[in-house]
């Protein structure tokens, strides 16, 4: 199956699905969204980081900052921070250039790493979307953490892969029925921007309908 352009979801999405599906829906889906610290940090760090017009060439090396790329396959499409092209004994051609090169992209974050594995979903499927554009095998990536200042390895796993389509598949669901998960209380609400929007507490004790009842009819003597 082939998505049509006008279908095509956001890559980065994947990030807040693997958080938590309910963050993606009020984001992706009800368009409703809240800044706080850590998210204008974020964003900073990732405006520094996409300058479509940088492009380096060293010896044997070529960086190019916010590449967009798609997936017609998965229906999504995104900018990859960072695409470093190495030049090797086996890889794909590129324009204006000789030799061969592999792919190895690149994804920015504040902070350090994480316990859950939203950040290495994100660029995993930045990779399946080099690999259909480019007809390339992209075998590792990094995550750059800005607190720690150091690439993290990651290896695009037959596993992790996997993972991606079916996020995606899931997302599409979601998304063409309009739907949003309902609230599954954990420890990481707290930090979520969303958290006063989504007021889990009282989303988890009594539906939106029943509560804004509830509160109309206390306003009446």
């Amino acid at each position: 199956m082939e998505y049509q352009e006008e279908d095509y979801l956001m890559l980065s999405g994947i990030q807040h699905f693997a958080f938590c599906r309910r963050q993606w829906a009020l984001i992706h889906i009800e368009r409703q969204w809240e800044e706080n610290v850590l998210t204008f940090e974020g964003r900073v760090m990732h405006d520094k980081a996409h300058d479509p017009d940088f492009r380096e060439k060293r010896k044997g090396l070529i960086i190019v900052r916010a590449m967009r790329v798609f997936s017609r396959t998965m229906g999504i499409s995104g900018e990859c921070d960072v695409v470093e092209f190495h030049q090797a004994e086996k890889g794909v051609t590129l324009q204006g250039t000789d030799g061969l090169y592999s792919v190895v992209p690149i994804e920015y974050k504040r902070g350090s790493p994480k316990l859950h594995d939203a950040d290495e979903l994100q660029l995993t499927a930045q990779a399946m979307c080099l690999e259909e554009m480019l007809m390339a095998q992209i075998e590792k990536g990094f995550l750059y953490y800005g607190e720690t200042r150091h690439r993290t390895e990651v290896l695009f796993s037959p596993e992790m892969r996997e993972k991606v389509k079916k996020f995606f598949e899931e997302m599409h669901l979601y998304y063409d029925r309009g739907y949003t998960p309902k609230v599954r209380i954990k420890p990481s609400c707290k930090q979520c921007s969303l958290y006063n929007l989504c007021m889990p507490q009282i989303c988890e004790e009594i539906s939106a309908e029943k509560y804004v009842k509830e509160m109309i009819e206390e306003d009446i003597p």
